[in-house]
C-alpha cells in the first residue's frame, strides 16, 4: 500500500495500567506537560528580558529550552488525547510527524550541546579572543548549524521509511520512532540501515568536538584556580546535560532496537518514555540553579 498517499491507521502500545487509572495519568502527565512549558518558557523570558544574560553561552541555553518545548509538544498532546479517549492509535501521516519532531529535537539537542561545549572552550581557554570569536554574526551561524543540520538529517530518514509499504500496524511502543517504522514493512531496510550509519557517522563527528574541548578544558583547568572555577560553574551544567542526553539516548536505542516483551511493563513504559520526559525537565534546572546569573534572576520572577 502506498503510505504516502492513502495514510493507514495504525496502533500503538497500551499500557495496562493505564486502563484503570488513566484519569489519573493523565493528570500526571499534564503537570508534567505544563511543568515542562512553564520552566523552559520562564527561563527563555528571563534570558530575553534580562541585559546581563545577552551572551552567547546563555542565547545557547535559550534555544536548549526552545528546543525541549519543541520536542515536547511532539508526543505530550497526542499521549495526553490517548489518556483521556483510551483510544492508542495514529494514522501513518501523524505517526511520521510525530517520529519526525521527536527525533529532530533529539539531534538539534546533540548540536546544541557541541555548540555550547565549543563556547565553553573558548570562554575557559581563549577568553582574550572569545569576543572576537564569538561575534554576533557567528552565533547565528552555530544556531543555524545547529537546527538545519538536525532536520535536514532526519527528513531524508523519515521518507526511505515511509515510502515503504506496511505489512504490519502496530508499533510496540507509547509513541511513533523512525526504527519502528522501519520495523512494520516487510522489506528489507538495508537503505534505512546505511543511511542511519551516515547520520550516526555525521554526529559523531560533534561528539568528537564534545570530547576534544572538554579534553583542552580540563588541561587548562590545571594550570588555573581561576578557570577551575569557571569550569565548575559554567561546565558542570553542561556535562551534567549530556550525561542525561547520552543516557535517555541509550534507553532509546536498546528499548528501540531490542525490546522485549519478557521485561516488566513498568520497565518497559520507562525505557519508552525516558527520553521525553528527562531532558526537557532536567535541562532547564540544572542550568538555572547551577549558574549564578541565571539563579539569580530566575528566583527572584518565580518570587514575584
Amino acid at each position: 500500500m502506498d503510505n504516502m498517499s492513502y495514510p493507514v491507521i495504525l496502533t500503538l502500545m497500551v499500557p495496562k495500567v493505564s486502563k484503570s487509572y488513566r484519569h489519573i495519568y493523565f493528570t500526571c502527565f499534564l503537570f508534567l506537560y505544563l511543568l515542562i512549558l512553564s520552566i523552559n518558557i520562564r527561563l527563555v523570558m528571563v534570558i530575553i528580558m534580562t541585559k546581563v544574560l545577552h551572551e552567547p553561552m546563555y542565547i545557547f541555553l535559550s534555544h536548549l529550552c526552545v528546543n525541549g518545548v519543541y520536542g515536547a509538544s511532539g508526543f505530550y498532546p497526542k499521549f495526553l488525547s490517548d489518556l483521556i479517549l483510551d483510544s492508542y492509535v495514529i494514522s501513518s501521516h501523524m505517526c511520521a510527524l510525530q517520529s519526525f519532531v521527536i527525533y529532530s529535537s533529539l539531534l538539534c539537542e546533540f548540536t546544541i550541546l557541541t555548540v555550547m561545549s565549543y563556547d565553553r572552550y573558548v570562554a575557559i581557554c581563549k577568553p582574550l579572543d572569545y569576543h572576537s570569536k564569538l561575534t554576533k554574526f557567528t552565533c547565528v551561524k552555530l544556531i543555524l548549524f545547529s537546527w538545519i543540520v538536525p532536520n535536514f538529517s532526519v527528513i531524508p530518514a523519515m521518507l526511505l521509511s515511509n515510502l515503504r509499504p506496511f505489512c504490519k500496524y502496530h508499533i510496540d511502543k507509547l509513541y511513533c520512532d523512525n526504527w519502528s517504522i522501519v520495523k512494520l514493512s516487510c522489506t528489507s531496510s538495508f537503505v534505512n540501515n546505511v543511511y542511519g550509519y551516515i547520520v550516526a557517522i555525521i554526529f559523531l563527528s560533534c561528539a568528537v568536538v564534545i570530547i576534544v574541548s572538554y579534553v583542552r578544558l580540563i588541561s587548562a583547568c590545571k594550570a588555573s584556580l581561576e578557570n577551575r572555577r569557571k569550569f565548575w560553574q559554567t561546565c558542570l551544567p553542561h556535562i551534567l546535560s549530556l550525561i542525561n542526553f547520552t543516557f535517555a539516548l541509550l534507553f532509546d536505542v536498546i528499548y528501540s532496537r531490542y525490546g522485549s516483551n519478557d521485561i516488566p511493563e513498568s520497565l518497559h513504559i520507562f525505557l519508552a518514555l525516558e527520553l521525553v520526559i528527562v531532558p526537557p525537565v532536567f535541562n532547564p534546572l540544572i542550568y538555572g540553579l547551577n549558574i549564578r546569573a541565571v539563579r539569580r534572576v530566575f528566583v527572584s520572577c518565580i518570587s514575584v
